[in-house]
């Protein structure tokens, strides 16, 4: 199995999953916050939210009784994505939503003889019009989640700094593997992201040692700390950097961003530019 880092994918059109089947460890603040952070960079973002909890579409200001077309009818209609994508108060920013009846998706495409490459195919309609796509995918190992990965160039992997961190990890890095087997060859660990940390707390540090100890340099340097405006921002429909740009919360994932963007060779920042201290 292949766990490099992807440092040649190009920039134009780079699909990247955000998938733990853990829930609670930070997908959803990942691909809203890092999408924002990205479109703050100069980057053409869209987010598709995966999830049939649809916390992406609520988190970035969309009521979900009032989205007529999601995510479901790409997968099980086949319309098309950019019929349906919409755009965030974000400049930059777009997002095909998700809905509840996503939960049916997965039974309703059972009988589809392609069902695990519905949503690349969907993507591949408009992946050229976008530097990154990132998937929030839902908190399983299910036939939306393969979708997931089967459509994307690589995965990142949030860890919260917390017990049983590493647990389930092995299964979602075999379901990799099955799909670099079966599915998707290309598809690569864009790394493994440590999130709600806290400094204070000797647990904390612990998991950040095993995490680094165990996965090496396939760890993002930049670590997301606990912060209550990343908790309170998605009930204002907003990405950290509009409901608080000075938080800890809004530099930890612009620095994110940023080491994204220079383990891909996308951007021209100075050495000494590249982390926000």
């Amino acid at each position: 199995m292949n766990l490099n880092l992807n440092h040649t994918q190009k920039d134009m059109g780079k699909i990247i999953a955000i998938a733990n089947q853990k829930g609670g460890v930070g997908k959803t603040t990942t691909a809203i916050n890092l999408g924002a952070s990205l479109a703050a960079l100069d980057k053409k973002i869209l987010i598709v939210d995966a999830d049939p909890q649809a916390n992406s579409t609520s988190g970035l200001g969309f009521e979900i009784r009032n989205v007529k077309t999601s995510i479901y009818e790409c997968l099980v209609d086949d319309v098309e994505a950019k019929n349906i994508i919409l755009n965030t108060e974000t400049e930059g920013l777009d997002i095909i939503p998700s809905h509840i009846d996503l939960v049916g998706a997965e039974i309703e495409m059972l009988n589809h003889p392609n069902r695990e490459r519905k949503m690349k195919t969907v993507l591949n309609t408009i992946k050229d019009n976008y530097d990154y796509i990132l998937i929030d995918c839902s908190p399983s190992l299910g036939l939306l989640t393969v979708n997931a990965l089967t459509a994307a160039d690589s995965v990142i992997i949030p860890v919260q700094c917390e017990y049983f961190a590493l647990e389930g990890i092995g299964k979602l890095l075999n379901t990799v593997k099955i799909i670099q087997g079966d599915l998707n060859p290309d598809i690569e660990i864009e790394g493994f992201l440590l999130t709600m940390y806290d400094s204070r707390l000797n647990l904390s540090n612990q998991v950040v040692e095993e995490v680094r100890k165990h996965f090496q340099q396939m760890v993002f340097k930049t670590i997301i700390q606990r912060n209550i405006k990343l908790s309170e921002a998605p009930s204002y429909g907003q990405p950290i950097l509009m409901y608080d740009a000075n938080s800890k919360g809004a530099i930890s994932y612009l620095n994110l961003a940023r080491e994204l963007l220079q383990k891909n060779d996308a951007t021209n920042i100075k050495n000494e530019e590249k982390i926000i201290n």
